[in-house]
């Protein structure tokens, strides 16, 4: 038999970073059971690539497994053709079949840059929902009242403003839900915006005569403008797959405020470490010698050593040393349509003269932002915050709003 940790030793680190627990009291419980948990973390197949924001709840994923625990990551290419309203004001279309197969193999790739590829099983709820009859499923649809899915804040919403509301949406909290009773899963991880699909597992699990699994919600992490969630599609977001030298330039590129909380989430050094660095910052540490200690990190654990090593020198031509200045300028462009163009935000951004030295630059490749080079018809939305270079000496961080 395993040895394990007792369960409050496994709980002081399973709780780092972690926004609730329901209930703790149910985890120790199980903890002291002194065998392999089974872990679930579901995500639906909606994009090919994660960034750092997706990895928070995998490295708590990663803390299971290395207390022991059996860790199953359930790849929804079934609830991805239905589409997890979350946090949409509206109805999300389903993705095709072919998108969810293509998107579901990058995913299963990626996570093992957090994940031991030999303790994990990578499970898809296609194995059971695809055998499940019509009067399987409405079967399903009776366990829960109409009354208790509106308590979901973003079906109540749309409810009271009168917007549609598509009956499968309803199915999905459901869905996912089945698939803890399917995996009889003891534990279920998921980011804040989970919480009423995960609390939907525990209840469904005491309705098929299962012990309630304990559900954990981790925080949504803010993207590299310190307000927003991590979003590509606002631009402030590291990918786990972008070269090395562009994370080292984002990470570096990060407000000072949140290196604090990008240790928490998404280091694995102990927590006292962390606080002893931290400490060093504000006793007057320059802030990016931090920055660079968390970039070395990670770079070796989604690219390797010698990537983390030569990452500066890969940023691009920025300095003579291949780092981004210390004292960045940053500058916030307002908007009033829905875009900014690159030769705009050259301009204004005072990273050019005039409109001819934008359009000479552009047509010589040496305007990037991040890192790649872009061309004239690049633009951006609200929201975003990047690092743009105009040839070997312009620098700013732009933040548009």
């Amino acid at each position: 038999m395993a040895t394990f940790l007792s369960p409050q030793e496994q709980l002081l680190l399973l709780k780092r970073g972690v926004v609730e627990i329901y209930s703790e009291e149910d985890l120790l419980k199980k903890l002291a059971q002194n065998r392999p948990l089974r872990i679930k973390l579901g995500m639906d197949p909606t994009a090919p690539d994660l960034h750092l924001g997706h990895t928070v709840v995998l490295n708590k994923l990663r803390h299971f497994q290395d207390l022991g625990h059996e860790v199953l990551f359930l790849i929804g290419d079934y609830t991805a053709r239905i589409g997890d309203p979350t946090g949409k004001n509206a109805t999300r279309p389903p993705l095709s079949e072919e998108d969810v197969k293509a998107n579901a193999k990058s995913y299963a790739e990626q996570v093992f840059k957090i994940l031991d590829k030999d303790k994990t099983k990578i499970v898809f709820n296609s194995e059971w929902f695809g055998k499940m009859s019509a009067g399987d499923m409405i079967g399903l649809a009776s366990q829960l009242t109409v009354s208790r899915m509106l308590e979901r804040d973003d079906f109540s919403k749309r409810y009271e403003s009168q917007t549609p509301i598509a009956i499968h949406e309803f199915l999905y909290p459901l869905v996912q839900g089945y698939d803890s009773v399917a995996m009889r899963a003891d534990v279920e991880l998921g980011g804040t915006d989970q919480t009423f699909n995960l609390l939907m597992g525990r209840t469904l699990q005491a309705r098929y005569n299962q012990e309630p699994q304990v559900c954990m919600t981790m925080p949504i992490l803010e993207g590299l403008d310190g307000v927003q969630k991590m979003s590509k599609s606002l631009g402030n977001y590291i990918g786990i797959s972008e070269p090395a030298g562009v994370m080292y330039q984002k990470i570096l590129s990060m407000p000072d405020t949140l290196i604090g909380r990008y240790f928490e989430l998404l280091s694995f050094k102990p927590m006292g470490e962390v606080n002893a660095l931290l400490d060093e910052m504000a006793n007057g540490r320059n802030p990016q010698e931090i920055k660079k200690i968390l970039a070395y990190e990670l770079i070796e654990r989604f690219h390797d050593k010698e990537s983390a090593e030569n990452a500066h020198r890969s940023a691009g031509n920025r300095l003579a040393d291949g780092e981004l200045p210390i004292d960045l300028p940053e500058v916030t462009l307002t908007i009033d349509g829905d875009k900014l163009f690159i030769a705009q935000l050259l301009n204004q951004a005072g990273l050019v003269k005039n409109s001819a030295q934008a359009k000479d630059a552009l047509k010589n490749g040496s305007v990037k932002v991040d890192g790649a080079v872009v061309g004239a018809d690049f633009a951006l939305g609200k929201g975003a915050v990047v690092v743009v270079q105009a040839g070997k000496k312009a620098f700013a961080r732009v933040s548009v709003v």
